[in-house]
């Protein structure tokens, strides 16, 4: 049995994205709804296609690993999960075409042993412009062959790349004094969206997969406000078995950088610097 997705299941994920992933309602929401949805259609359309945009620790990584978890026996050492580092596996500009070549046939020939398979693309910020369209074909409704029925995959990719507009957005709104949690999809889509498509240094750069409307669920992710990063410094110590002395959240918290200087709203690296940071306040 390749996905191990049910109904507990979905419960349990939504459970554990509720209890650990800090002040990320929109990620809650997409996905859970949209990956239940998909699985539990015997007969997709098209491949699920998700797009996670945020700066640097606010859990893209986390939410992508939880699904991998929660999806495959095995998590991500399932023989039907695919991870892909564009500095790991494409570091070289100069061998883009091969790589296209290399990536073609990967995705093809996993998709063709198993149609439930699940690929993950992370840093696509860091892609090679062009590189990511080589997987265009795969991403469409066409792709039922020699009976194996490719539309049941899915693929994720994760990107810095937006977080920017998404930052700003989120602080324009604080500013005028609209709740954080009061922020839907729709006041974020367009602009993160424009955002990758028109950056040359980034791998969705004039990509198809954006033109061609391929992405289902481009799913944003919100800069995180000090409450939210004492949240995570606590979450943190109760992982390691630790006890917060008095003062120490704070002081962790306190210690983090935030935006905008004059006003420190927003944490600049989110919760990614926390587990460094707690052994020198104990």
């Amino acid at each position: 049995m390749v996905l191990q997705y049910c109904e507990k299941f979905a419960s349990c994920l939504e459970c554990d994205l509720a209890l650990n992933l800090v002040g990320q309602h929109l990620v809650r929401q997409l996905v859970v709804k949209g990956v239940r949805e998909f699985v539990q259609n015997q007969a997709p359309v098209k491949p699920l296609v998700m797009s996670f945009h945020g700066w640097t620790g606010t859990g893209k990584t986390y939410v992508s690993s939880l699904l991998i978890r929660y999806l495959f026996r095995g998590g991500p050492l399932s023989p039907y999960v695919h991870q892909f580092s564009p500095v790991v596996h494409f570091p070289h500009a100069e061998h883009v075409e091969q790589y296209k070549k290399d990536l073609r046939s990967w995705i093809h020939g996993n998709l063709t042993r198993c149609g439930r398979s699940l690929f993950l693309f992370d840093e696509m910020d860091k892609m090679h412009p062009g590189l990511i369209d080589v997987i265009i074909p795969f991403l469409g409704p066409s792709w039922v062959v020699y009976g194996t029925n490719y539309r049941k995959a899915i693929f994720i990719f994760t990107s810095n790349a937006g977080g920017e507009q998404i930052n700003r957005m989120t602080l324009d709104l604080w500013r005028i004094r609209r709740d954080r949690e009061e922020i839907v999809l729709q006041d974020l889509e367009a602009s993160v969206l424009e955002a990758v498509f028109e950056n040359p240094q980034n791998g969705f750069w004039k990509s198809g997969i954006i033109e061609q409307h391929l992405i289902d669920l481009l799913v944003p992710f919100l800069p995180l406000r000090k409450h939210h990063v004492k949240q995570c410094v606590a979450n943190e110590m109760a992982n390691q078995g630790l006890q917060a002395p008095p003062g120490v959240i704070q002081a962790v918290a306190e210690s983090v950088t935030y935006f905008p200087e004059e006003d420190r709203v927003f944490s600049s690296t989110g919760c990614k610097t926390l587990a460094s940071r707690i052994p020198f306040f104990l």
